[in-house]
């Protein structure tokens, strides 16, 4: 294999870990904001747009 195979190489498998990373981060990330948003919703905190809280 020549050094730019390599390199190449190296860098579609950098590129493909970083966009994982990114992937579960944000996928762990969207549910600890759900989960903050039901414990929100619990303890009665409602949003501005919630225009069926307010009849």
């Amino acid at each position: 294999m020549s050094v730019h195979a390599l390199y190449v190489t190296a860098a579609y498998a950098i590129t493909a870990v970083v966009l994982a990373g990114l992937i579960g981060w944000i996928l762990f990330d969207q549910r600890a904001r759900k989960r903050d948003l039901a414990e929100l919703e619990a303890s009665g905190v409602r949003r501005r747009s919630d225009k069926a809280g307010k009849s």
